[in-house]
C-alpha cells in the first residue's frame, strides 16, 4: 500500500499536473524552446501507442490500461507469503522492493495515460527531445506517465536479475 501512497499517487498527480499546463499554456503550434536544437515543450495529441503507433485505437488501449493497472494493483495490495524462519521473515520485502517500485511505477504511467484517453480519446505528450542522431531526430514527444511506465519496466528488468535461483527440491 506505501508503494501506492508514495509513488503511484504522487506521480499520477504530477503527471495530471504537468497536462493541465499543457492544455491551458502551450499552443499546439507554437512549442516552447526550453533549450534550443534539444528541448521543446509541445501540445501534441497521440491516439495510439508508444512512438504513436497503432493509431485511432482509442477503445483497445482503454481495455488495456484498466486491465494492467488492475494486474498492477492487485500484486501491489496483495500481501507477501512470509515462510517460517526468522531469517526469512526479517528480509520478506527485499526480492520484492524492485517488483513493487515497478508495479507502483506502472500504475501510475497507465492510469495517468488511461484518465487522457476517457477524458479527451487521446494522450497528450509534451516533453520532446531531439538527440541528433538518425533514430531520434527528434526523438517521439512523450509524458510523465510514458517515462514512468519506461522505468517501470527498467526496474522490472532489474527485478528479474537480481532474483536469487532457487535450487529443485529432492522430495
Amino acid at each position: 500500500m506505501k508503494y501506492i501512497f508514495f509513488i503511484s499517487l504522487p506521480l499520477y498527480a504530477l503527471d495530471r499536473v504537468t497536462k493541465y499546463f499543457v492544455l491551458h499554456s502551450i499552443d499546439p503550434d507554437r512549442p516552447i524552446i526550453v533549450a534550443p536544437n534539444f528541448f521543446h515543450l509541445v501540445n501534441i495529441t497521440n491516439t495510439g501507442a508508444a512512438f504513436g503507433s497503432f493509431r485511432n485505437n482509442n477503445t483497445l488501449f482503454i481495455l488495456i490500461s484498466c486491465a494492467a493497472a488492475l494486474f498492477a494493483l492487485i500484486l501491489l495490495l496483495a500481501r507477501p507469503k512470509q515462510t517460517q524462519t526468522t531469517e526469512a521473515k526479517s528480509v520478506w520485502w527485499i526480492p520484492n522492493k524492485w517488483r513493487n517500485i515497478s508495479l507502483a511505477l506502472l500504475l501510475a504511467g497507465v492510469l495517468g495515460n488511461l484518465t487522457d484517453r476517457l477524458l479527451y480519446g487521446h494522450v497528450i505528450d509534451f516533453l520532446l527531445f531531439d538527440l541528433h542522431v538518425p533514430f531520434a531526430h527528434p526523438w517521439p514527444a512523450f509524458n510523465v506517465a510514458d517515462s514512468c511506465i519506461c522505468v517501470a519496466v527498467v526496474f522490472f528488468i532489474i527485478h528479474s536479475f537480481r532474483q536469487e535461483k532457487k535450487p529443485p527440491t529432492t522430495p
